[in-house]
């Protein structure tokens, strides 16, 4: 299966499903930024239920500007509080301590662009699970793609409903199960399993 997907921040559960399950991968670079999607947030499982994490952006004039594009605002320490709330969600998981070293990077170093953000998030990962995926990226944007399947619409956060089988999170005896996070919330979780969770999954 050759797949077309967007790079979002620390993706979902469904993102990952869509690229354990294919063969070549292919991120679409050339759409426009669009607010409100995944493209600079995600979810995760805070001792409070469901988290939003949002990366802020600088706001272009140019309604029109290409996410590859969209530059990242610092104007407050957005990299330590999400860290504080990964650690806040997942100290007490069993594998928290084991990827800790290898997700720090994103939550230290200055990225300039929201798609180098994304994309390095994805690489490490990828690394994580042990993915054998090769990336490719799109030289110009088609509204019709149907030599890929497309699953671009995942970045769109709301929409996404996809459901997934139960495994078992750090605050489900006081939320109850909740699907489709951040992948990170699978992997701190389920650590080396959570490829064979992935691959297992049906989108």
């Amino acid at each position: 299966m050759d797949l077309l997907i967007y790079p979002t921040y620390l993706p979902s559960i469904s993102h990952f499903v869509a690229i354990a399950k294919a063969i070549n991968v292919t991120f679409e670079v050339e759409d426009n930024f669009q607010k409100q999607t995944n493209r600079n947030r995600t979810y995760i499982y805070s001792p409070n239920g469901i988290q939003m994490l949002n990366v802020p952006v600088k706001h272009s004039k140019n309604h029109h500007q290409k996410t590859k594009d969209v530059k990242i605002e610092y104007a407050f320490d957005w990299q330590k509080q999400h860290f504080k709330s990964l650690e806040a969600a997942y100290r007490t998981s069993p594998f928290f301590e084991y990827y800790e070293d290898a997700i720090q990077p994103l939550f230290t170093k200055k990225y300039t662009f929201l798609m180098d953000l994304n994309l390095e998030g994805i690489e490490i990962i990828k690394k994580c699970l042990v993915l054998k995926n090769t990336f490719e990226f799109t030289k110009e944007y088609f509204q019709e793609v149907p030599e890929f399947m497309d699953f671009r619409s995942l970045a769109n956060g709301k929409k996404d409903v996809s459901t997934f089988e139960f495994y078992n999170q750090v605050f489900g005896d006081k939320h109850g199960f909740i699907s489709n996070l951040s992948v990170l919330d699978l992997l701190f979780n389920d650590g080396r399993f959570a490829l064979e969770y992935l691959t297992n999954q049906k989108l």
